[in-house]
């Protein structure tokens, strides 16, 4: 296996048919579809209008995140949520105010899209358009899944391509970061997990093989080695303990070579989920656990007991065919019928057994203390409160596992809420003892409002709270960087 052979994997992410055309989109009924509206520029840093509250005075930072924001152009659409352009978002609390600003990732895919007039680049859902020209990973990347820091840079994250550098300060794009030259456009999932001690390790994945990433907190390579897995199943997300990396090799599976990407894989639950768990110091030490199937995209932090018994918790759907096969239809403001995806709790035993314990409690995005990242912990943070009528959530929850409870909080209807991000309060050391800063879509208002929980006491409600004079579409993920 060899580098163009990844190179080769990771390009077939990419494709699948267009939309229906605007006028669909235009009679959409569900105000909802708010949520994955269109932006047709960048937003200038702009003041925020306070609600309620004040911010704790040692809350100063900035909460960024990334999410595709341009998805439909006159000649044609892209076929699915997750192919629309990425916008990174930046939100700055400082003295109790709050600013907000936005840039799109200034990519080779939508430069060659909008010199087109028409979504004419491959992605995960979108069929390649006339004039495609795609020579590796990264002319299709459409760097709008997360992002993290690097040293003094921004990194906008994607599934199969290389992290696309950009100015913190000003949102500007510098390029594709390459890690190593010989490593150029090798694939770089948007999920890396970070140590407490902020050394960093991420996977890239092409069919049967990938590519472990081990960098520094500054973001030097310092380790990048290929190994083989059991299946070429689908992976948005991973995880790992302080000893270990964990893999979860989920049912749906690509079994032809075909476009779209999302076309090309098929779900085989008579296969069962497998759980490969590898030792950090040496990969070629590895354990595989076999698990009930079950499709997810989200896994929270995981830790290891004293037993050796490995735990962590997945947001988890029955089959992929909802948003993962299905993404176009929520942008053509149709409700994609099906349960929403559920909290479950998954143990590794060290005998070699594994358990899967799947609640009621809807759930997705999980959050913890970054603090606690790979050991044993008490808490989780999730959103939660997906209506049946809607593909987007409405709460916030936080989960206790030694007590078996959750706090959540429902914005109600109104609100489309994403991801919450654990910010500690400084100089604490306890769990959770901090802050969850996070946004939603005010449907009413019309708006993008960005609120602040007490994270131990999120029941209570924001303690502060600030409204944008836009709404922007709904983000992925993304994190909060103190000041």
């Amino acid at each position: 296996m060899n580098r163009r052979d990844i190179l080769r994997g990771a390009a077939l992410l990419s494709g699948a048919t267009l939309l229906t055309p605007e006028a669909v989109w235009a009679a959409a009924a569900n105000d909802w579809t708010l949520g994955v509206a269109d932006v047709e520029s960048d937003l200038a840093p702009t003041a925020m209008t306070r609600l309620h509250g004040r911010a704790p005075a040692a809350l100063t930072g900035t909460l960024l995140r990334n999410g595709p924001a341009k998805f439909r152009r006159p000649g044609g659409d892209v076929g699915h949520w997750f192919d629309g352009d990425g916008l990174v978002r930046k939100f700055q609390i400082a003295g109790g105010q709050a600013r907000v600003a936005a840039r799109f990732v200034d990519t080779a895919k939508r430069r060659r899209d909008a010199a087109a007039g028409a979504v004419v680049t491959p992605g995960y859902g979108t069929a390649a358009g006339p004039g495609a020209m795609i020579s590796s990973p990264d002319d299709a990347n459409a760097a709008n899944t997360s992002v993290m820091m690097a040293g003094g840079e921004l990194w906008a994250l994607w599934e199969g391509g290389s992290p696309t550098a950009l100015d913190p300060a000003t949102l500007e794009t510098l390029g594709p970061k390459t890690l190593r030259p010989d490593l150029k456009g090798m694939p770089f999932l948007a999920h890396p997990r970070v140590q407490p001690d902020g050394v960093v390790w991420n996977l890239g994945l092409a069919g049967q093989k990938a590519i472990v990433w081990q960098l520094a907190p500054d973001g030097v390579l310092l380790k990048a080695e290929v190994i083989g897995l059991p299946r070429g199943s689908y992976m948005h997300d991973f995880t790992a303990t302080a000893r270990h990396l964990v893999v979860v090799l989920q049912p749906w599976m690509q079994d032809r070579l075909t476009m779209p990407f999302a076309q090309s894989m098929a779900w085989k639950p008579e296969l069962g989920t497998q759980v490969l768990v590898l030792d950090k110091d040496d990969l070629s030490q590895r354990r595989l656990f076999e698990l009930p199937p079950f499709f997810f995209f989200h896994l929270g932090d995981a830790w290891e007991e004293a037993d050796g018994t490995i735990r962590f918790d997945a947001c988890v759907d029955d089959d992929p065919s909802g948003t993962a096969a299905n993404g176009g239809a929520i942008l053509r403001g149709e409700v994609l019928r099906g349960a929403p995806p559920r909290r479950a709790l998954i143990s590794l035993r060290a005998n070699g057994q594994g358990e899967f314990a799947k609640e009621m409690i809807s759930a997705e995005f999980p959050r913890s203390d970054p603090r606690f990242a790979g050991q044993v912990r008490r808490f989780s943070v999730h959103v939660t409160g997906q209506r049946p009528d809607r593909p987007l959530f409405q709460g916030v929850a936080v989960r206790d596992w030694k007590r078996d409870s959750d706090q959540i909080f429902d914005f109600g209807p109104r609100h489309l809420v994403e991801e919450m991000v654990f910010v500690p309060r400084p100089g604490s050391s306890g769990e959770l003892d901090g802050w969850l800063v996070g946004t939603t879509v005010n449907l009413d208002a019309k708006a993008t409002e960005l609120h602040v929980f007490d994270a131990r006491h999120v029941t209570q409600g924001p303690i502060a709270a600030w409204r944008a004079p836009v709404a922007l579409p709904v983000t992925f993920h993304g994190v909060f960087v103190p000041a």
